[in-house]
């Protein structure tokens, strides 16, 4: 049942395993131990029954294909896992179980802490372009290079300064994306109308607690409110996008007739199954895939967005796979992009024959003070 020969291509394995379904299954879980023990401390059900939940799902065993398969009968995944933890439990804890809480609550509550795991690795390879893009910018500020507009020979700038505007519009999109998860990705917790019925007047005791136990901000239950994780999914697309632009362009400065940059010469990469002499541009590749899908993918997103009243249906649930394989074509590219950044091949012999050729001159304007308002901007 594994998809890794169409997956992994696309993206790193430590992205695949934030969204696996064992990682989903531990979020799921951590939900229910979460709610049952600060249920508990507010007094609304007892410590025992709290405590029989938790040592429940810490040693509970669920196959993964089975539960998808009753996950696809009953709707949604809460459904049969808390029918199968209520069928293990004592009566007094498999009453109490889940109290208060709905399937939306479980999904969206996953998703949240799904998200923030996926934006701390994305996190980190960003850093790593951040670094190897500037320093790049830096080496090549004043190196003159012909510039080129629609595709044909313009006028010339500093080498670097492109380079500074893909670390730009790079840093931007990050930028973007981090205030998109920080304010979006909280926890969901509403109940069967969105109201928090049934808890005795201590929800917002509970959901403080709960947000806390699982690393979440607190939020007032959004599960009809779809624009936070729409904002997430069109910050990623842009993200995406961004490295896209860097890909497009290293692509085009590889090409025989130019030969102004190329992808750093890795055993195994870029070659062809029937010309030996080839090197393929294959982090650009990956990553131009990559911007390709994933506007689709935000527009079913943002079609969901007018959700019908109080639970919507069909739009919410798009979303999760949708998101998931966003996360998974942005790790993928910047992963890529930053392996490129860090070994850019540029041969400034060529740059130099090409602007020659132009017969444009080596006036490079501005571009030296540019790149450095642009990389402490983006510092």
């Amino acid at each position: 049942m594994s998809a890794m020969l169409r997956q992994r291509p696309a993206t790193t394995d430590t992205m695949l395993a934030v969204f696996a379904d064992e990682a989903t299954l531990r979020h799921a879980l951590a939900f229910e131990v979460g709610l049952a023990r600060t249920e508990a401390a507010e007094g609304l059900i007892g410590a025992a029954e709290a405590e029989a939940i938790a040592k429940l799902c810490a040693a509970i065993v669920i196959d993964p294909a089975e539960l998808a398969d009753e996950a696809a009968l009953a709707g949604t995944l809460a459904i049969p896992l808390v029918a199968r933890l209520r069928a293990a439990l004592p009566e007094a804890p498999a009453k109490v179980l889940h109290k208060g809480a709905t399937s939306q609550d479980v999904a969206d509550t996953v998703l949240a802490c799904q998200i923030r795991a996926a934006f701390r690795l994305l996190d980190a390879d960003l850093a790593r372009l951040a670094t190897a893009l500037a320093t790049l910018a830096g080496r090549y500020a004043t190196t003159p290079a012909i510039g080129r507009t629609l595709l044909q020979d313009a006028l010339p700038i500093g080498f670097g300064l492109r380079i500074a505007q893909w670390q730009a519009g790079i840093a931007e999109a990050a930028a973007r994306l981090s205030r998109e998860v920080e304010t979006s990705a909280t926890l969901q917790f509403g109940g069967a109308a969105g109201t928090r019925s049934g808890l005795d007047g201590k929800a917002a005791a509970i959901a403080s607690r709960l947000a806390a136990m699982l690393a979440l901000p607190d939020a007032a239950p959004w599960q009809s409110r779809r624009g936070g994780i729409a904002g997430i999914a069109t910050a990623l697309a842009i993200l995406i996008g961004s490295l896209g632009k860097m890909a497009r362009d290293v692509s085009l400065l590889a090409q025989n007739g130019i030969g102004e940059a190329r992808e750093p010469a890795i055993p195994g990469r870029g070659g062809s199954s029937a010309m030996a002499h080839k090197r393929n541009p294959t982090g650009c590749q990956i990553t131009l895939s990559a911007a390709l899908r994933a506007p689709g993918l935000v527009a079913g997103i943002l079609a969901g967005l007018p959700a019908e009243q109080e639970r919507g249906l069909g739009g919410w649930q798009a979303e999760g796979p949708a998101l998931a394989d966003l996360f998974l074509l942005a790790a993928g590219a910047t992963e890529a992009m930053a392996t490129v950044a860090e070994g850019l091949e540029v041969d400034e012999a060529a740059i130099a024959r090409n602007l020659a050729a132009a017969g444009v001159g080596t006036d490079i304007g501005e571009s030296a003070a540019l790149v450095a308002d642009l990389l402490v901007i983006n510092d």
